[in-house]
């Protein structure tokens, strides 16, 4: 089954990605705009708290800023702060004379690890009524049930400014399930006409108007493009570019961040910066940059075309970043199918928690953005190992130097289910040579900081907001934990495998979301779905009608 496709869906879906901007786009979008969108979010009903005081017993936490796990320790919460973390001995000898007075609410946190909310810096709210066919709220609580409990959305393609934020309020007051959103929306999607260099001012101006944190950039005229950066920045709003082949020609990251640009996405217009030998990537002479196996296939040879690691060139291009505080967004999970799709189309978490809908978008096609799968090969995934390898390096190197790099997730495309996707994230970080702490730092700190919420969220620290992700086992030495779906581990008294892990509490505002029941909520979001296709809940999402021979 096929789902519909909005004008907006396909004009997005391929003319955004590919950095080209056209009447369709603008025409649909301004129906968008028009509307309100089909897909009403429903009132909270998880979740408890928060209370006037609750306290947290006998927890170990990981702080957030790289400092080794500590504890065993007692966290004080009053309303929606932590007000005091206390010290009550070492593990094996705690002495109860250092305890915290009782709380409202308490929890005894015995073998569990506390981590500070993690931020999502890189994320899509669908709705129902865009191309992908997915409830908002399914797509909240994924992240919420992965203990994202602050995402930058980059990009809501059926929705308006003012549409995301109305929801982003909603999130704020804690009105509907879901992490706090800052609200980025695409430069060409803003919704007025961006040729010149002063219709760029414009634009960023009217995003800022209407509400906007930040502007995600993806292409435009070199003029407009260049200056719309240079507007963020004198307006104080942040900003992050996916740097799309059609402009990487006169925009790769050192003409941008040298405008004022804050951050990058994925890894485009970075190793065209480091080019030695041409100007261009060297792209086959029947290249059509909308037809997405190749432009995905070429992407994937791209890295070995640039300047080699520890060259006078890569020291160049990454010094000028580093001074100039540049953040690097990079999202390996987008692009994992490429060099390995079945470990992507066969994760089994897609049982019970990808929605059909979703499916139907991953599957291949020539019209879905990121389904590129018409005839993709064992040569193209070797390209994209040695892609990775490459483009590792650089973001673990650009750490290792003082850069900042985060976490972002870009879920919903190319089989990388919501949630899930982040904390394969985390796993890739940890392959790029991030440590276990390393990467915690990035998902937490330094993403705060880059949204510039520091002073609120992102560490585990007396003033900062109870955004919390609690953990039965040591998430630091298995960060399998943190899956929907946990991890599986031998039970030597049967002799059989049980599944463990998944997170115990998600904690937003001092509000305590208990991990099971949110968990069992997608479940049955997912399982209502397939029920009304006719399909079983235990439907493998596969596809059977082409496995019949």
């Amino acid at each position: 089954m096929r789902i519909g496709r909005t004008l907006l869906g396909v004009a997005s879906g391929l003319a955004l990605a590919s950095g080209v901007s056209t009447p369709l786009q603008a025409q649909a979008l301004g129906q968008a705009q028009a509307r309100e969108v089909a897909d009403p979010i429903p009132p909270r009903t998880l979740g408890e708290g928060p209370w006037a005081r609750t306290v947290l017993r006998n927890a170990i936490y990981v702080d957030g800023t790289g400092a080794p796990a500590q504890g065993p320790v007692d966290i004080v919460i009053e309303n929606d702060r932590i007000t005091r973390i206390v010290a009550i001995g070492s593990p094996g000898a705690i002495e109860e004379a250092r305890r915290p007075p009782r709380g409202d609410h308490e929890i005894d946190l015995t073998g569990h690890y506390v981590l500070p909310g993690f931020v999502d810096a890189h994320v899509h709210l669908h709705t129902l009524s865009d191309g992908q066919g997915v409830p908002s709220d399914y797509v909240l609580k994924l992240w919420l049930a992965h203990g994202i409990t602050t995402a930058r959305n980059v990009g809501s393609s059926e929705m308006s400014i003012e549409e995301q934020v109305a929801i982003k309020g909603r999130l704020a007051r804690n009105e509907i399930v879901g992490p706090r959103l800052d609200i980025y929306p695409m430069f060409q999607q803003i919704g007025l006409p961006i040729r010149t260099a002063e219709e760029g001012r414009l634009a960023v101006r009217d995003a800022k108007r209407r509400g906007a944190d930040g502007i995600k950039f993806i292409g435009g005229s070199e003029a407009a493009l260049i200056a719309a950066i240079e507007e963020t920045k004198k307006l104080g709003m942040h900003s992050t570019m996916h740097h799309a082949q059609g402009v990487v020609a006169y925009a790769n990251v050192l003409r941008t961040s040298e405008a004022g640009l804050e951050s990058m996405e994925h890894w485009y217009g970075l190793p065209e910066a480091m080019f030695t030998g041409q100007k261009l990537q060297d792209w086959p002479a029947d290249f059509i940059n909308t037809d997405e196996q190749m432009r995905f296939g070429e992407a994937g040879r791209l890295w070995k075309q640039t300047a080699k690691p520890g060259s006078d060139k890569w020291n160049e291009v990454m010094e000028t970043l580093l001074e100039r505080g540049f953040t690097l967004d990079p999202t390996f999970t987008a692009y994992l199918a490429s060099r390995d799709l079945m470990r992507m189309n066969r994760a089994f978490w897609h049982n019970e928690y990808t929605m059909p809908a979703l499916w139907d978008w991953y599957r291949p096609s020539r019209i879905n953005h990121g389904s590129y799968w018409f005839d993709w090969t064992t040569e193209r995934e070797m390209d994209w190992k040695e892609n990775y390898r490459l483009w590792m390096s650089f973001v673990n190197e650009y750490k290792n130097r003082g850069g900042r790099v985060t976490v972002g997730s870009d879920a919903g495309y190319i089989y990388n289910t919501y949630g899930f996707g982040y904390i394969q994230e985390m796993e890739l970080l940890r392959e790029a040579g991030f440590s276990p702490l390393e990467v915690i730092n990035s998902a937490t700190q330094q993403g705060a900081r880059l949204l510039g919420h520091d002073a609120d969220i992102g560490t585990i620290e007396p003033g900062k907001k109870a955004d919390l992700v609690i953990v039965k086992g040591n998430p630091i030495a298995n960060l399998k934990l943190l899956f929907a779906t946990g991890t599986l581990k031998l039970d030597d008294a049967t002799g059989k495998a049980q599944r463990v892990g998944g997170i115990a509490w998600t904690v937003k505002d001092g509000i305590f979301y208990d991990g099971k029941a949110l968990r069992a909520d997608i479940r049955a979001i997912v399982a209502r779905s397939k029920a009304e296709r006719g399909l079983p809940p235990g439907y493998m999402t596969i596809e059977q009608e082409d496995l019949t021979q």
